[in-house]
Protein backbone atom coordinates (compact mmCIF):
# COMPACT_ATOMS: atom_id res chain seq x y z
CA UNK A 1 0.00 0.00 0.00
CA UNK A 2 2.70 2.36 0.69
CA UNK A 3 4.69 1.84 -2.50
CA UNK A 4 1.34 2.35 -4.78
CA UNK A 5 1.09 5.55 -2.58
CA UNK A 6 4.36 7.18 -2.95
CA UNK A 7 3.92 6.17 -6.95
CA UNK A 8 0.89 8.08 -7.08
CA UNK A 9 2.23 10.98 -5.53
CA UNK A 10 5.80 11.10 -8.04
CA UNK A 11 3.08 10.86 -10.76
CA UNK A 12 1.40 13.92 -9.48
CA UNK A 13 4.61 15.56 -8.90
CA UNK A 14 5.12 14.85 -13.17
CA UNK A 15 1.90 15.23 -13.72
CA UNK A 16 1.28 18.35 -12.03
CA UNK A 17 3.51 21.14 -13.90
CA UNK A 18 2.26 20.20 -17.40
CA UNK A 19 -1.55 20.66 -15.98
CA UNK A 20 -0.71 23.97 -14.64
CA UNK A 21 0.85 25.38 -17.77
CA UNK A 22 -1.99 23.54 -20.14
CA UNK A 23 -4.20 26.00 -18.30
CA UNK A 24 -2.17 28.90 -18.66
CA UNK A 25 -1.43 28.50 -22.11
CA UNK A 26 -5.50 28.62 -22.50
CA UNK A 27 -5.12 31.48 -20.98
CA UNK A 28 -2.58 33.30 -22.98
CA UNK A 29 -4.26 32.22 -26.20
CA UNK A 30 -6.55 35.65 -25.84
CA UNK A 31 -4.46 38.04 -25.00
CA UNK A 32 -1.69 36.74 -27.86
CA UNK A 33 -1.26 39.74 -29.23
CA UNK A 34 -0.88 41.91 -26.47
CA UNK A 35 1.89 39.76 -24.60
CA UNK A 36 4.29 38.67 -27.15
CA UNK A 37 7.22 41.21 -26.62
CA UNK A 38 6.48 39.85 -22.56
CA UNK A 39 6.32 36.59 -23.11
CA UNK A 40 9.88 37.05 -25.44
CA UNK A 41 11.61 38.51 -22.44
CA UNK A 42 9.93 36.13 -19.76
CA UNK A 43 10.72 33.17 -21.19
CA UNK A 44 14.75 34.38 -21.53
CA UNK A 45 14.87 35.17 -18.18
CA UNK A 46 14.24 32.40 -14.93
CA UNK A 47 11.94 33.24 -12.73
CA UNK A 48 13.07 33.82 -9.01
CA UNK A 49 11.81 31.33 -6.46
CA UNK A 50 10.42 28.65 -9.13
CA UNK A 51 12.24 25.87 -10.75
CA UNK A 52 12.22 24.77 -14.50
CA UNK A 53 10.34 21.24 -15.07
CA UNK A 54 12.58 18.62 -15.88
CA UNK A 55 12.75 18.00 -19.77
CA UNK A 56 11.13 21.28 -20.60
CA UNK A 57 13.75 24.08 -21.65
CA UNK A 58 12.48 27.42 -22.95
CA UNK A 59 10.11 26.88 -25.12
CA UNK A 60 7.28 29.58 -24.62
CA UNK A 61 4.20 28.54 -22.12
CA UNK A 62 5.76 24.71 -22.11
CA UNK A 63 8.33 26.01 -19.31
CA UNK A 64 6.70 25.51 -15.58
CA UNK A 65 7.59 25.20 -11.96
CA UNK A 66 5.94 23.62 -9.12
CA UNK A 67 4.88 26.26 -6.22
CA UNK A 68 6.30 25.54 -3.02
CA UNK A 69 3.09 25.92 -1.07
CA UNK A 70 1.98 22.74 -3.04
CA UNK A 71 5.22 21.10 -2.59
CA UNK A 72 5.16 21.12 1.33
CA UNK A 73 1.22 19.93 1.06
CA UNK A 74 2.26 17.33 -1.02
CA UNK A 75 5.12 16.18 1.47
CA UNK A 76 2.63 16.83 4.40
CA UNK A 77 0.16 14.67 3.40
CA UNK A 78 2.56 11.78 2.14
CA UNK A 79 3.80 11.98 5.94
CA UNK A 80 0.84 11.94 7.26
CA UNK A 81 -0.24 8.63 5.02
CA UNK A 82 3.41 6.97 6.26
CA UNK A 83 2.46 7.65 9.89
CA UNK A 84 -1.04 6.41 9.81
CA UNK A 85 -0.11 3.21 7.90
CA UNK A 86 3.17 2.96 9.96
CA UNK A 87 0.50 2.82 13.29
CA UNK A 88 -1.83 0.86 11.12
CA UNK A 89 1.18 -1.86 10.59
CA UNK A 90 1.66 -1.68 14.75
CA UNK A 91 -1.54 -2.04 15.71
CA UNK A 92 -2.08 -5.16 13.40
CA UNK A 93 1.25 -6.19 14.47
CA UNK A 94 0.23 -6.11 17.85
CA UNK A 95 -2.93 -8.05 17.48
CA UNK A 96 -1.83 -10.33 15.97
CA UNK A 97 1.31 -11.11 18.34
CA UNK A 98 -1.26 -10.78 21.38
CA UNK A 99 -3.60 -13.76 19.09
CA UNK A 100 -0.14 -16.18 19.17
CA UNK A 101 0.58 -15.74 22.91
CA UNK A 102 -2.99 -16.47 23.63
CA UNK A 103 -2.88 -19.36 20.83
CA UNK A 104 0.04 -20.09 23.03
CA UNK A 105 -1.05 -20.27 26.37
CA UNK A 106 -4.06 -21.71 25.51
CA UNK A 107 -2.41 -24.61 24.14
CA UNK A 108 0.16 -24.94 27.12
CA UNK A 109 -2.94 -24.81 29.21
CA UNK A 110 -4.12 -27.63 27.21
CA UNK A 111 -0.90 -29.63 27.60
CA UNK A 112 -0.95 -29.10 31.58
CA UNK A 113 -4.90 -30.22 31.42
CA UNK A 114 -4.09 -33.68 29.60
CA UNK A 115 -0.87 -33.80 31.92
CA UNK A 116 -3.10 -33.45 35.13
CA UNK A 117 -5.38 -35.78 33.55
CA UNK A 118 -2.80 -38.85 33.41
CA UNK A 119 -1.08 -37.72 36.57
CA UNK A 120 -4.43 -38.22 38.70
CA UNK A 121 -5.45 -41.29 36.42
CA UNK A 122 -1.87 -42.82 37.70
CA UNK A 123 -2.47 -41.62 41.31
CA UNK A 124 -5.43 -43.61 41.32
CA UNK A 125 -3.79 -46.52 39.60
CA UNK A 126 -1.15 -46.55 42.26
CA UNK A 127 -3.44 -46.29 45.41
CA UNK A 128 -5.74 -48.97 43.66
CA UNK A 129 -2.42 -51.32 43.65
CA UNK A 130 -1.38 -50.01 47.24
CA UNK A 131 -5.15 -50.96 48.17
CA UNK A 132 -5.14 -54.46 46.61
CA UNK A 133 -1.73 -55.08 47.92
CA UNK A 134 -2.32 -54.29 51.35
CA UNK A 135 -5.64 -56.13 51.10
CA UNK A 136 -3.44 -59.18 49.80
CA UNK A 137 -1.01 -59.00 52.92
CA UNK A 138 -3.97 -58.93 55.30
CA UNK A 139 -4.99 -62.01 53.99
CA UNK A 140 -1.90 -63.65 53.95
CA UNK A 141 -0.85 -62.47 57.42
CA UNK A 142 -3.79 -62.55 59.24
CA UNK A 143 -4.10 -64.22 62.23
CA UNK A 144 -5.81 -67.26 61.57
CA UNK A 145 -6.82 -70.51 63.89
CA UNK A 146 -4.00 -72.74 62.95
CA UNK A 147 -4.45 -76.96 62.67
CA UNK A 148 -2.38 -78.40 64.85
CA UNK A 149 -0.90 -81.78 64.49
CA UNK A 150 -1.09 -83.42 67.81
CA UNK A 151 -1.07 -82.68 71.63
CA UNK A 152 2.64 -83.91 71.79
CA UNK A 153 5.26 -85.34 69.47
CA UNK A 154 3.85 -88.64 70.81
CA UNK A 155 0.77 -87.86 70.61
CA UNK A 156 1.49 -86.96 66.65
CA UNK A 157 3.68 -90.55 65.79
CA UNK A 158 0.78 -92.40 67.71
CA UNK A 159 -1.38 -90.51 64.95
CA UNK A 160 0.31 -90.81 61.88
CA UNK A 161 1.59 -94.32 62.35
CA UNK A 162 -0.82 -96.32 60.99
CA UNK A 163 -1.13 -93.62 57.68
CA UNK A 164 2.97 -93.24 57.10
CA UNK A 165 5.58 -96.23 56.45
CA UNK A 166 7.95 -93.85 57.79
CA UNK A 167 7.49 -89.97 59.95
CA UNK A 168 10.29 -87.77 59.38
CA UNK A 169 11.48 -85.63 62.19
CA UNK A 170 11.10 -81.55 61.92
CA UNK A 171 8.78 -78.95 63.10
CA UNK A 172 5.18 -79.66 64.00
CA UNK A 173 2.44 -78.05 65.52
CA UNK A 174 1.06 -79.02 68.95
CA UNK A 175 -1.74 -78.00 71.02
CA UNK A 176 -1.52 -79.45 74.27
CA UNK A 177 -4.72 -80.13 76.57
CA UNK A 178 -6.10 -78.02 78.83
CA UNK A 179 -4.50 -74.76 77.07
CA UNK A 180 -5.13 -71.96 74.31
CA UNK A 181 -1.76 -71.92 72.84
CA UNK A 182 -0.84 -73.71 69.99
CA UNK A 183 3.47 -73.73 69.11
CA UNK A 184 6.00 -75.66 67.23
CA UNK A 185 7.76 -77.37 68.66
CA UNK A 186 10.84 -80.08 66.69
CA UNK A 187 9.78 -83.54 67.10
CA UNK A 188 12.45 -86.13 66.36
CA UNK A 189 10.71 -89.26 65.11
CA UNK A 190 14.22 -91.38 63.97
CA UNK A 191 15.81 -91.33 67.64
CA UNK A 192 15.41 -94.79 70.04
CA UNK A 193 11.49 -94.93 68.68
CA UNK A 194 10.62 -92.01 67.33
CA UNK A 195 7.72 -89.48 69.16
CA UNK A 196 10.17 -86.92 70.88
CA UNK A 197 9.66 -83.26 71.58
CA UNK A 198 12.88 -81.41 71.97
CA UNK A 199 13.15 -79.04 74.95
CA UNK A 200 16.82 -78.43 74.44
CA UNK A 201 19.66 -78.80 71.78
CA UNK A 202 22.95 -76.96 71.46
CA UNK A 203 25.32 -77.94 69.13
CA UNK A 204 27.64 -75.31 67.51
CA UNK A 205 27.35 -72.47 69.86
CA UNK A 206 25.81 -69.87 67.18
CA UNK A 207 22.70 -69.05 69.62
CA UNK A 208 23.76 -67.35 72.87
CA UNK A 209 22.49 -68.43 76.31
CA UNK A 210 23.38 -65.88 78.17
CA UNK A 211 19.63 -64.43 78.47
CA UNK A 212 17.34 -63.01 80.97
CA UNK A 213 14.47 -64.37 82.73
CA UNK A 214 12.03 -63.73 80.30
CA UNK A 215 13.81 -65.49 77.76
CA UNK A 216 13.75 -68.67 79.73
CA UNK A 217 10.13 -68.37 80.34
CA UNK A 218 8.88 -68.17 76.45
CA UNK A 219 12.14 -69.86 74.39
CA UNK A 220 14.15 -68.57 72.12
CA UNK A 221 16.52 -70.17 69.20
CA UNK A 222 16.35 -71.94 65.85
CA UNK A 223 13.94 -75.39 66.43
CA UNK A 224 16.08 -76.93 63.85
CA UNK A 225 19.08 -75.30 65.19
CA UNK A 226 20.23 -74.42 68.50
CA UNK A 227 17.25 -73.39 70.71
CA UNK A 228 15.51 -73.24 74.25
CA UNK A 229 11.64 -74.04 73.82
CA UNK A 230 10.76 -72.30 76.53
CA UNK A 231 9.56 -72.92 80.01
CA UNK A 232 5.74 -72.21 79.36
CA UNK A 233 5.89 -74.51 76.85
CA UNK A 234 7.65 -77.10 78.61
CA UNK A 235 4.79 -76.88 81.14
CA UNK A 236 1.91 -77.29 78.73
CA UNK A 237 3.29 -80.67 77.27
CA UNK A 238 4.35 -82.32 80.29
CA UNK A 239 1.08 -81.49 82.84
CA UNK A 240 -1.53 -82.71 80.31
CA UNK A 241 -3.96 -84.97 81.91
CA UNK A 242 -3.00 -88.68 82.87
CA UNK A 243 0.29 -88.10 81.05
CA UNK A 244 3.81 -88.68 82.30
CA UNK A 245 6.94 -87.94 80.60
CA UNK A 246 9.97 -89.17 80.48
CA UNK A 247 13.18 -87.02 80.04
CA UNK A 248 15.95 -88.15 77.93
CA UNK A 249 19.58 -86.18 78.00
CA UNK A 250 21.92 -87.17 74.69
CA UNK A 251 25.56 -86.02 75.59
CA UNK A 252 28.55 -85.84 72.59
CA UNK A 253 32.20 -84.83 73.64
CA UNK A 254 34.78 -82.96 71.51
CA UNK A 255 36.21 -86.66 70.82
CA UNK A 256 33.00 -87.87 69.46
CA UNK A 257 32.29 -90.20 72.51
CA UNK A 258 28.23 -90.40 72.95
CA UNK A 259 26.37 -91.04 76.40
CA UNK A 260 22.92 -90.49 78.08
CA UNK A 261 20.91 -89.78 81.21
CA UNK A 262 16.93 -90.84 81.50
CA UNK A 263 14.47 -89.98 83.87
CA UNK A 264 11.55 -91.79 83.75
CA UNK A 265 8.97 -89.11 85.64
CA UNK A 266 9.57 -85.44 84.12
CA UNK A 267 7.36 -82.81 84.85
CA UNK A 268 7.42 -78.66 85.69
CA UNK A 269 5.32 -76.65 88.78
CA UNK A 270 4.28 -73.89 87.58
CA UNK A 271 5.59 -69.69 87.12
CA UNK A 272 4.23 -68.60 90.55
CA UNK A 273 6.67 -71.25 91.96
CA UNK A 274 9.61 -70.61 89.24
CA UNK A 275 8.84 -73.59 87.47
CA UNK A 276 10.65 -76.05 89.97
CA UNK A 277 11.76 -79.28 88.20
CA UNK A 278 10.39 -82.93 89.32
CA UNK A 279 12.36 -86.00 88.53
CA UNK A 280 12.08 -89.42 88.60
CA UNK A 281 14.31 -92.87 88.73
CA UNK A 282 17.47 -92.10 86.54
CA UNK A 283 18.80 -94.61 84.06
CA UNK A 284 21.77 -94.17 81.61
CA UNK A 285 26.13 -94.05 81.35
CA UNK A 286 26.44 -90.26 81.96
CA UNK A 287 25.90 -90.53 85.71
CA UNK A 288 22.80 -88.35 87.58
CA UNK A 289 24.76 -85.16 87.75
CA UNK A 290 20.86 -83.47 88.55
CA UNK A 291 21.01 -85.19 91.86
CA UNK A 292 25.34 -85.36 92.12
CA UNK A 293 26.86 -87.18 95.09
CA UNK A 294 25.90 -85.36 98.23
CA UNK A 295 22.87 -83.62 99.34
CA UNK A 296 23.41 -80.13 98.55
CA UNK A 297 24.72 -80.50 95.42
CA UNK A 298 21.21 -82.32 94.51
CA UNK A 299 19.07 -79.86 91.65
CA UNK A 300 15.84 -82.58 91.83
CA UNK A 301 12.80 -79.71 93.26
CA UNK A 302 15.05 -76.88 92.57
CA UNK A 303 13.26 -73.68 90.80
CA UNK A 304 14.80 -72.32 88.33
CA UNK A 305 16.95 -69.17 88.18
CA UNK A 306 18.68 -66.52 85.31
CA UNK A 307 20.81 -63.69 85.63
CA UNK A 308 17.94 -61.56 86.26
CA UNK A 309 15.65 -64.21 88.67
CA UNK A 310 18.27 -65.65 91.21
CA UNK A 311 16.28 -68.55 93.09
CA UNK A 312 19.86 -70.48 93.74
CA UNK A 313 19.69 -70.69 97.58
CA UNK A 314 23.03 -68.61 97.84
CA UNK A 315 21.53 -66.92 100.68
CA UNK A 316 24.00 -64.82 100.98
CA UNK A 317 26.56 -66.65 98.86
CA UNK A 318 27.83 -70.55 98.73
CA UNK A 319 30.69 -72.40 98.18
CA UNK A 320 31.61 -73.40 94.87
CA UNK A 321 35.04 -75.40 93.79
CA UNK A 322 36.83 -74.02 97.64
CA UNK A 323 35.13 -70.41 96.24
CA UNK A 324 32.43 -68.24 97.59
CA UNK A 325 29.63 -67.73 95.05
CA UNK A 326 26.59 -65.08 95.40
CA UNK A 327 25.14 -66.23 92.57
CA UNK A 328 25.30 -69.42 90.39
CA UNK A 329 24.20 -67.68 86.85
CA UNK A 330 26.36 -65.05 87.21
CA UNK A 331 29.63 -67.68 87.93
CA UNK A 332 27.80 -69.89 84.91
CA UNK A 333 28.11 -66.80 82.35
CA UNK A 334 24.80 -65.38 83.20
CA UNK A 335 22.64 -68.38 81.70
CA UNK A 336 20.09 -69.79 83.15
CA UNK A 337 18.99 -73.31 85.09
CA UNK A 338 17.54 -75.23 87.85
CA UNK A 339 20.61 -74.04 90.13
CA UNK A 340 21.08 -75.33 93.95
CA UNK A 341 24.11 -73.81 95.45
CA UNK A 342 25.07 -73.94 91.06
CA UNK A 343 25.24 -78.19 92.05
CA UNK A 344 27.32 -80.28 89.20
CA UNK A 345 24.71 -79.72 85.97
CA UNK A 346 23.74 -76.91 84.01
CA UNK A 347 23.11 -77.74 80.41
CA UNK A 348 22.24 -74.21 79.48
CA UNK A 349 26.49 -73.39 80.72
CA UNK A 350 28.51 -71.17 78.10
CA UNK A 351 32.15 -70.14 77.85
CA UNK A 352 33.12 -67.12 79.26
CA UNK A 353 34.77 -64.52 77.32
CA UNK A 354 38.53 -65.44 75.96
CA UNK A 355 40.11 -62.64 78.60
CA UNK A 356 38.69 -64.69 81.44
CA UNK A 357 41.13 -67.02 83.60
CA UNK A 358 40.78 -70.65 82.17
CA UNK A 359 40.38 -71.78 86.09
CA UNK A 360 36.84 -69.59 85.77
CA UNK A 361 36.00 -70.19 82.15
CA UNK A 362 32.41 -72.58 82.73
CA UNK A 363 31.18 -74.73 80.13
CA UNK A 364 27.91 -77.24 79.55
CA UNK A 365 28.00 -79.16 82.59
CA UNK A 366 27.41 -82.20 83.56
CA UNK A 367 30.08 -83.35 85.95
CA UNK A 368 29.32 -86.65 86.58
CA UNK A 369 30.36 -87.93 82.92
CA UNK A 370 33.90 -88.47 83.19
CA UNK A 371 36.71 -90.03 81.79
CA UNK A 372 39.82 -91.14 84.61
CA UNK A 373 38.58 -89.03 86.95
CA UNK A 374 38.16 -85.84 84.40
CA UNK A 375 35.20 -84.30 83.36
CA UNK A 376 34.49 -84.66 79.40
CA UNK A 377 34.37 -82.03 77.35
CA UNK A 378 30.91 -81.56 75.97
CA UNK A 379 30.73 -80.04 72.61
CA UNK A 380 26.45 -80.98 71.74
CA UNK A 381 23.89 -81.79 73.90
CA UNK A 382 19.95 -82.12 73.13
CA UNK A 383 17.09 -82.68 75.89
CA UNK A 384 14.06 -84.21 74.53
CA UNK A 385 10.84 -85.35 76.25
CA UNK A 386 8.51 -88.30 75.49
CA UNK A 387 5.40 -89.98 76.94
CA UNK A 388 5.97 -93.30 78.70
CA UNK A 389 2.88 -95.97 79.56
CA UNK A 390 1.08 -95.15 82.42
CA UNK A 391 -1.41 -97.70 84.12
CA UNK A 392 -4.25 -94.81 84.35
Amino acid sequence: MRTTTTTTTTVLLLLLPQLLCSTDTGRSNSRHQQSENIHKDFSEAPVKGHTPAAGVKGQGWDTCSIPCDITVKLLRDEKHSVCGQLQQSLLTFGRSTRKLMRDVMEEQQRALDVLSTQVTELMSKVQMLSSEVQRSNTEMFSVKPVQSHGRDCSDIKDTLMSVVPKIPSGIYIVHPENTDSSFEVFCEMDYMGGGWTVVQRRTDGLTDFKRPWTDYVDGFGNLAGEHWLGLKKMFYIVNQKDTRFQLHVALTSNTDVTSYASYDDFHLDNETQFFCVHLGRYAGSAGDAFRGYEQEQNQDTAPFSASDVDNDGCNPSCSFESRTVESCSAQHNHTGWWFNQCGLANLNGSPEDADQSPGQRTHILWDTWRQNGVPHTIKSVTMKIRRITTNN
